[in-house]
């Protein structure tokens, strides 16, 4: 079942990063004046690519990323995996925004910001491959979560223990 689970939420992850690679270029041929600038093509295009493909893709594969969470102990690698999900996610979001504003006629962006905008997938897709590749290696553990206050041990007050020159004894 794991094999399937991962098997599908790469098939996802791929699905959506293309989505992520190509809208950014349709935003720079759109600011050309290239054929796929032309309106009707261009709204047809980058709303089915976004709407039909690239969401739905991302749901996917965030909601089998965290079906799959629960196989693997939750290491510092898989912390800096779901900082870089956010990141895709938040990149995601603001494509979406972009495109709604182009739809309304509001372009605040020339066709330099879209192509350094387009390596941003690049470099999310890199680094989440590179820290799965590597997570037993790539940051080790976590440590220890912190306990709450009068949570059992002999700490002082928030969870800290008293200072070593304290006179601070726990009552039993």
């Amino acid at each position: 079942m794991y094999f399937w689970l991962k098997l599908l939420h790469i098939g996802a992850v791929m699905l959506w990063f293309t989505g992520l690679f190509f809208l950014p270029r349709l935003f720079v041929a759109r600011h050309a004046g290239e054929a796929d600038a032309e309106p009707g093509y261009f709204n047809m295009v980058a709303n089915l690519l976004f709407f039909r493909i690239a969401t739905p893709a991302a749901l996917v594969a965030i909601g089998l990323g965290m079906v799959l969470i629960a196989y693997v102990p939750f290491d510092a690698w898989l912390a800096i995996k779901l900082v870089l999900v956010t990141c895709a996610v938040l990149l995601h979001l603001d494509l979406g925004l972009h495109l709604y504003q182009l739809g309304q006629g509001q372009d605040h962006h020339g066709a330099t910001f879209y192509r350094i905008v387009g390596w941003l997938p690049l470099v999310l897709l890199l680094g989440l491959a590179a820290v799965t590749g590597a997570k037993p290696d790539s940051a080790g553990p976590l440590g220890p979560a912190p306990q709450a206050a009068g949570a059992g041990g002999d700490h002082g007050a928030g969870g800290v223990p008293p200072p070593p020159s304290s006179s601070f004894v726990p009552s039993p």
